[in-house]
């Protein structure tokens, strides 16, 4: 039987976030410079053999889901052999986090092997915003991506917009009416900043886990972090404009334990939820950790820590000496993010941890 994790706070951790890549096909203007970042060299990357060990080590300590992201998971054809190993070690609920660009493709593979469902990151319903947006790709590739994943009985199909002052802030309804066409879940995601603050406040080390940690300096090259401020919209400004063209929504429950809440639109196929990291985040819930592309665990997404699987392992590392090392790390998992507060966070880029 496997044993579980709490965390200093009495959190179960039984989440995992997998990213197998650090490559992107796209180029999205909150995520990625239009260079990209430099990639990992391939011999820093996990092999396949060290991301099912690791898969199995997480399973008997009681992780119970694993979302596999990237970079963009979709780019690595072996995903389903990943997804099938992560169901065969006893992961009940696997899931995907892609751009969508190579779904249509990738959608039944993915479906045989096992993946539960599927979140596509879709910022706009209009052709000339999604290339201003993501500046790579095709809306029509995506949008037929969605389509065969549903045909294929993936689900829910969850759709992720990052809500953008003066971008697509004014497509909030236009996403909601999709859901009365099909059955697709909208979620509205607050930008998130890696640095809330203009003025300095407190590293992570002086409020987080001391101890782990090998810290990346970050790179920088998309919208700044002061331009992601000017631009972001809570969640209560995109349910407003919502709620005035359809009516009030109604409370809506969907089988996953997410971090959104959720709606319904009368008579919709799908629902309509919002993540609201900045504005009321849910770091109290909070039961994940973040497993990265080269072998590093991190307790959080907003957390400099991380902890070196990938050195242990090729070192010999027995199975109990890793389940030590996953304790370590959820022995450091801080509180909450500390945005407001001025935390700098100033390590990797949101699609080298698996946003």
């Amino acid at each position: 039987m496997p044993s579980h994790l709490f965390d200093p706070f009495g959190r179960r951790i039984d989440y995992l976030r997998v990213s197998v890549t650090d490559r992107c096909n796209f180029r999205c203007v909150y995520c990625m410079p239009e260079e990209g970042f430099p990639c990992t060299p391939k011999d820093e990357h996990l092999t396949n053999e060290e991301f099912r060990r690791l898969l199995r080590v997480a399973a008997s300590l009681g992780v119970r889901k694993v979302r596999f992201t990237g970079g963009e998971p979709l780019l690595r054809k072996d995903l389903p052999d990943l997804v099938a190993e992560a169901r065969t070690a006893g992961i009940e609920d696997l899931s995907v986090t892609t751009n969508g660009h190579l779904l249509t493709e990738m959608a039944g593979p993915l479906a045989k092997a096992g993946l539960s469902r599927v979140n596509v990151s879709v910022d706009t319903l209009r052709s000339d915003r999604f290339q201003a947006i993501a500046r790579r790709g095709s809306l029509d590739a995506v949008l037929e991506g969605i389509r065969e994943a549903l045909r294929v009985g993936i689900g829910p199909v969850k759709v992720n917009c990052v809500a953008l002052k003066g971008m697509n802030d004014d497509e909030a309804a236009d996403f909601a009416a999709w859901t009365l066409r099909e059955p697709v879940h909208v979620r509205f995601i607050e930008v998130m900043p890696m640095r809330w603050n203009l003025d300095e406040g407190p590293t992570q080390e002086t409020i987080g886990a001391p101890g782990l940690l090998q810290v990346h300096q970050s790179q920088g090259g998309m919208l700044s972090d002061a331009e992601m401020r000017r631009r972001y919209v809570s969640s209560e400004e995109t349910k407003a404009v919502i709620e005035e063209r359809f009516g009030p929504m109604e409370p809506a429950a969907i089988l996953t334990n997410g971090p959104a809440r959720t709606f319904r639109l009368a008579g919709a196929l799908g629902t309509v939820g919002f993540i609201s990291q900045i504005s009321n985040d849910f770091c109290s819930g909070c039961n994940r950790l973040r497993l990265t592309h080269d072998g590093f665990l991190r307790p959080c997404l907003m957390s400099d820590g991380e902890l070196d699987l990938r050195a242990p392992m090729r070192a010999g590392a027995t199975e109990e000496e890793l389940r030590d090392l996953f304790r370590h790390v959820v022995a450091h998992k801080p509180e909450r993010h500390y945005l407001h507060e001025g935390q700098r966070v100033v390590g990797r880029g949101m699609s080298q941890i698996g946003g």
